[in-house]
């Protein structure tokens, strides 16, 4: 058997796609396919990373063998496998769903699987430097639920978070909690929204140690606004005057709010 013929044989037992395998070799898949077409051969470094990739020897790879004993070869090297959960530090479930494993583990290239755990990482439940998932854990993390030094999702949690829910360092979402926080719902020690809560707070309803907005509670020296209360005013006082300037507040908004305005101090 031909060397390009061995590792189309080799690759494809594994079920790896070119590209896969370029990733693991450091090389681009036109590469991976010139070697499979007979088109160029792999340098002596390249045909070591190969023989370590798939656990055969150089001289295995570039001599002919006979079928029985490539057969044996290739019954070893899976033997040596199913022995070892992880291979040259790469770990691919045997079940797979939609050509997809279920489980890829890799210390290098791109992991991608139903659970992926990787330096870059793909899949439904996704860990890695670089992570996209709907559950997505990583340094940098985007996923339905994200988490991560920079997290970006629906819910996200990260010391720079982005999503719907937002909870971080810095928070940005409709609904936020952060130390700096943006949101339609937003609340945090500088809090900037439409209803927001913090030590400083600006928006349409603010309520903090120092707050601007249309209606604002808090310390009446430094706090602006339309109409201004000092701290723990009366609910029912409170209440009235956001139903009269700003009538379309939601309920749940008036009610938070209203019991935020009576008790802080």
């Amino acid at each position: 058997m031909k060397f390009e013929e061995k590792l189309m044989a080799l690759r494809k037992s594994r079920g790896w796609s070119q590209e896969e395998l370029g990733e693991r070799l450091d090389v681009t898949r036109q590469t991976v396919s010139k070697w499979e077409l007979g088109a160029t051969t792999p340098e002596m470094e390249k045909l070591t990373a190969i023989s370590e990739l798939f656990g055969v020897s150089v001289d295995e790879l570039i001599k002919g063998e006979s079928p029985l004993n490539e057969e044996k070869t290739m019954q070893a090297s899976q033997s040596t496998g199913n022995r070892r959960m992880f291979v040259n530090g790469e770990y691919k479930s045997k079940k797979m769903l939609w050509g997809i494993p279920l489980v890829h583990i890799t210390s290098r290239g791109t992991a991608k699987g139903f659970v992926a755990i990787g330096i870059r990482a793909r899949g439904i439940i996704s860990i890695g430097l670089l992570s996209i998932g709907v559950l997505s854990i990583g340094l940098l993390a985007f996923g339905l639920i994200a988490v991560g030094m920079l997290a970006l999702g629906a819910a996200a949690n990260g010391m720079i978070a982005v999503g719907v829910l937002a909870l971080g360092g810095v928070a940005a979402g409709v609904f936020s909690l952060g130390g700096v926080s943006v949101g339609w719902l937003s609340w945090g020690g500088v809090s900037l929204g439409k209803y927001v809560f913090g030590g400083y707070a600006s928006g349409d309803i603010a309520v903090g140690g120092s707050a601007h907005g249309i209606i604002a509670v808090g310390d009446l020296k430094s706090s602006t606004g339309e109409i201004v209360f000092g701290s723990g005013v009366a609910a029912e006082e409170f209440r009235a005057a956001v139903m009269s300037r700003l009538p379309n507040t939601p309920k749940f908004v008036v009610d938070l709010f209203s019991w935020l305005a009576s008790n802080v101090r």
